[in-house]
Order: C-alpha cells, then structure tokens, then sequence
C-alpha cells in the first residue's frame, strides 16, 4: 500500500485527517474480487476522525495541483501522468502535473489579457469531453475567475437564458456550438468574449489552440478567500427551470475530499474513469477535484455517444482501476454481451446522479465480481450518503452518512425522525454550516431561503433511515404519489418493474382517479425482444410481477407502452413532465 503522500499538500491547506491503518474486509462471495479498503480500516473510522479544516485563503490550483507538482519534482508521487485523454481513434494525450500547471498557466494568461477578464468575471464553457475542457477548469481557478460548465447538448434557447442569467462575460465553446451562440450574442450586453476550440479561424472569436501557442506559461495565482465564489452550476431542472448553484473555493475544492478519499478510496497509483458530461456537478466531482485531491490520474475519453462497446473496449484495454458512471449507463451496459471482456484492472465500481435498480446492480455484480457502490448527492453538495468500501451493501439502499455531514430523516416542522419513518432528507447547517455545502441559489434568495427547515438543510428528498443507520430513497418530494390514503415513492416501483425482462425503462407517476384520487401509472420503454407482443397480456402480466415484487396496492394502475423516456439533457427522467400531462387531462 502506498504511504499517505497526499499528507504535504492537504496540510498546505490546513486540512487535516486522523486515519486509522487499514485494516481486513468482510469476506466476500468466492467470485468476487476482495477489494480491502486503502485509506481507511472501515467506516467507523471515517466518522469518528475525519476532520477538515478551513484555511482563510485556499486556491484549488495552488494548494493542490501545484504542491503535486513539487511532489512529481521530488520524486514523491508514482509515473502515473495526471491527465490521460484517448478519443477513441488513435489520439492519445498525457500530462504530468507539471504539464498540467503549465498549460493551465498559459491559459490563465490568456484569459486575464486578451479577454481582459478580471477576477469575479462570469466565464461560460461549453466543450465536449476534450483536454481544453480540463484546462478551462484550472485556468479559471488561477484567475479568480468564475466558472460556468455547460453540456455540449444546450440548445441555442438555453445557451441565450444562461448567457443572459450569469451575466457571463466570456464563453468558451468548439465549432459545433458557436453559431448558436453568435445567433444569441447580440442579446447578452455582458459577454465581450468569445473563445473557440478549433483548428479554423472564426471571425469574431479568439481562437485558442494558436493563442495557446503564443502565449506564456508565467502566471501568477490569485489568492482567493477559502469563500471567494469559484463555480456556478445549473442543476438539471428536473423540477422546473435550472437554477444557478454557486460553489467557493472551499466546498468543492476541499470539500469534495471526503468524495476522493473515501467512497472513491483514490490513491496516487490509481486511474478514475468518470463518464459524466462536462455540463454537470458529477465532472467537478469525480473528473476534477476528488481525484486530483489525492493525486491520481483522471482518465477521459471524448466518446461522443454512449456506446458500450466502446466502454468495453476502454476497460478491457486501459490500466483504469476506479469506474464511475450513472445507473442509466449500467443499466445500458447490462443489456450488452460482456462475456468476450476481461477488466484486469478494475477494482472499484462507483455510481450517482439518481437511484441505481437493485437489479442492475446484481447483474452487474454477476458479470464482473464488482459490487456497484452507490452514492448520493446533488449539485448543492459534496457526497451526502454512500457506500464505502468494507461496508456490508443493502441492495437499494444509499448507504450512511458521508463523514462530512450530519444526516437526518425530518418531519415538517424540522424534528428529526425514528428509524422507519419515512421523511425528508436533511442536513444539520446550524450552528456550523459544513463545508461541503453550496453557498446560495445566484440571483435567488428566496429559493435558497426556502431549502432551511429550522437547522436543516432539506435536500428536496424523501427517504427514511433504518435499524441499522442505513438510508433508503424514496423520491423527490414532489414525486410521491398519494393513492387512497397510500403514500407511494415511484422508485420502489420503477425498480420492480425493471426487475420484467420486458421492461427496458420505466418511469411511475401519479395519474387522476375518481375513486382513489390518484394511482400508479407506468411508463414504459419495451425491450426489443418484447416489442411485437400482445400488449395488453404484457401489461397484466408486468402488473401481476409488480404484485409479487413489492405491496400490492403499489402496483401500476395505469400502464402506458411508449418509445421514450422525457429527460433532461443529463438523462434523467422527467417525471414532472409525465405527471403534468397525465393531470392536464381532467
């Protein structure tokens, strides 16, 4: 096991940990691969020592990737490179941390003078899954300037509502997308500069792979307060329009430890997979600043379209031990023949962004050896719940609290609640707000007011804590469904109903009902082999299996076979969408 070398840098920063010595892991199935935790003995330990500290000054590309740098000098750090990007078609790129600040410094360069950007400016990225991306990340953290990632699927309309919302004065994007933002640019009084990621010359924009050419490598970090703001992130607008989430330095920069160290257990040896798009909170997560944290590599490949042939391929081929992706991507993969594919690296399998199936995660276990290790969190915070190596899984559960939060199941009045019982999901923020927690809604004081529920945070979710101090999701609040006096979460549901090998997706809202007032209804996507049969026997008999599956009065009432699923530009399931039509009809 390599020592803990993350120590010189993380006490650069003040943040100190007390870790026991690793220690055994519960026996596991003969199949599967005993993977023992390497920064922790168990997750007792998590809790009881984890301790972060807040310096008054911290700056994510200093404190962090600069002091890794030092460690490559001194010999201190393995060859792993830092950044490793593969695009699938022969292109390769690797940087050392060395590399990285350089190229990163170049770039800050040409941010603070040919877009005059000073520090506080708004900046807009819009690129695919490409190194500049990476770049983009780390030049603005080294001007102060304020970082806004934007997926490469944003439409002309909501490139114009966050232009015009951030008030951003920069936007950075690839060829594809800048005519839609040249169609919008008139009506943004604060943008005045563009920057564009090709290898052609666009008139009315500063084009930076020459720019980055001539530019120099001397740069000159800002020093930012540990609660100087550094990222706005949009959440997903699974309930309503995307709204602007604002992160400092310091929650996600020091924050997002608890995310590398523990439930990803990322050493300096190790190779982290995220497949996240660049648009979301998840990338900063686990394709920027946990990794990095602990000094490991960040592997990327700019992979267009899901395809999983080609994650098979990746694993198969590339020394990546750590895995993140979405349940909708294992869901995806576990419909694929993997038998002809060996990960010979992989060592740890890591999910979020919604609640995996207990059924995907079983077939995945089958088919690798590898448990999936579910977390929970949102764009508002680090790692809420988790399940962290050594810990027993409970099939379709969260797992425990994240070190850095005090977690509880609440009534309406904010009062804490008894194991089962079924409540909304809370964070203590009073007295001591933690750390790893967003600063406010921008622009929103009253949305961000009205997430504080006495001394609570409350998340938006329900869920309900058991015997044994594990967390179960039940569903966004405004999900549940209320059925003749039954308080009914769609995912125990959608869960069983994918469990029918007919099913290939679901989604379960509530649908109006003279008698109950509302019902289970069910959408579903068929699997291909299933598309031809006789639909009404099909929807008896999936309504049978969910009978067996889960209590029957939670079964689909309603049940409707359609091509596709709504979803944000994430891939996550637009329920609100499906709900409002379904009341729009009485």
């Amino acid at each position: 096991m390599l020592p803990l070398v993350t120590m010189e840098t993380l006490l650069r920063a003040k943040c100190f940990w007390r870790l026991a010595i690793p220690g055994s892991v519960r026996e596991l199935h003969k199949d599967y691969r005993i993977v023992p935790p390497q920064n922790f003995s168990n997750y007792e330990s998590i809790k009881q020592e984890f301790k972060l500290e807040t310096p008054e000054y911290f700056n994510f590309a200093k404190d962090i990737l600069d002091q890794w740098t030092n460690m490559e000098k001194a010999g201190k750090r393995p060859s792993n490179p830092a950044f490793w990007w593969i695009n699938g078609n022969g292109e390769e790129v690797r940087w050392s941390f060395e590399e990285l600040g350089s190229l990163s410094r170049k770039f800050a360069n040409i941010l603070t003078e040919a877009c005059a950007l000073k520090r506080g400016d708004r900046v807009i990225v819009i690129l695919p899954r490409i190194p500049e991306w990476w770049l983009a990340n780390v030049a603005c953290l080294r001007t102060g300037t304020v970082l806004i990632p934007g997926t490469t699927q944003l439409t002309q309309r909501d490139i114009l509502y966050r232009l015009q919302s951030s008030k951003a004065k920069c936007i950075i994007t690839d060829e594809v997308l800048a005519p839609a933002v040249d169609a919008v640019a008139s009506k943004c009084e604060n943008l005045h500069s563009k920057l564009i990621v090709s290898q052609k010359p666009k008139d009315g924009w500063g084009n930076l792979k020459e720019m980055m050419k001539q530019a120099s490598d001397n740069h000159t970090c800002v020093k930012t307060k540990h609660d100087d703001m550094m990222a706005i992130y949009f959440t997903s607008g699974t309930s309503g329009t995307p709204k602007m989430t604002g992160h400092t330095h310091s929650s996600f920069g020091l924050g997002l430890s608890v995310n590398g160290r523990f439930w990803l257990d990322l050493t300096p040896s190790d190779v982290i997979w995220n497949t996240s798009d660049t648009g979301w909170a998840k990338s900063a997560w686990s394709s920027v600043f946990s990794p990095w944290i602990q000094g490991a590599c960040v592997f990327a490949h700019y992979l267009p379209r899901f395809e999983p042939t080609s994650i098979f391929q990746t694993l198969s081929e590339f020394p990546i031990t750590v895995f993140c992706s979405a349940p909708t991507a294992y869901r995806m993969l576990i419909q694929n023949d993997m038998t002809s594919y060996k990960f010979k690296s992989l060592m740890h399998c890591v999910s979020a962004g919604e609640p995996i199936n207990p059924e995907v995660t079983e077939q995945w276990r089958n088919r690798t050896g590898l448990d999936i290790y579910e977390g929970y969190g949102q764009t508002e915070t680090v790692l809420i719940c988790g399940n962290f190596k050594g810990m027993k899984i409970k099939s379709g559960s969260m797992g425990k609290p994240s070190p850095a939060f005090d977690v509880k199941i609440l009534d309406i009045n904010g009062n804490v609640l008894p194991p089962g019982e079924e409540g909304d999901i809370g964070i203590q923020v009073l007295p001591n707000r933690p750390l790893g927690l967003f600063a406010h809604y921008i622009d929103n004081p009253t949305k961000t007011a009205s997430t504080l529920r006495g001394n609570f945070y409350i998340t938006g979710d329900r869920g309900y804590m058991d015997e044994d101090g594990y967390f179960w999701f039940v569903a966004r609040s405004d999900d549940i469904i209320l059925s003749s006096g039954y308080r009914i979460g769609p995912f125990e549901v959608e869960s069983a109903l994918i469990e029918h090998p007919a099913v290939a997706e679901a989604a379960v809202v509530s649908s109006p009902d003279p008698i109950r007032g509302e019902v289970v209804k069910a959408f579903i996507v068929l699997s291909h082999d299933y598309k031809s049969h006789d639909q009404e026997q099909l929807k008896k008999e999936i309504q049978e299996h969910v009978k067996k599956i889960t209590a029957p009065y939670k079964y689909p009432r309603k049940v409707e076979f359609i091509q596709e699923l709504p979803k944000t530009i994430s891939g996550k399931i637009k329920r609100n969408e499906l709900r409002k039509k379904e009341w729009e009809m009485i």
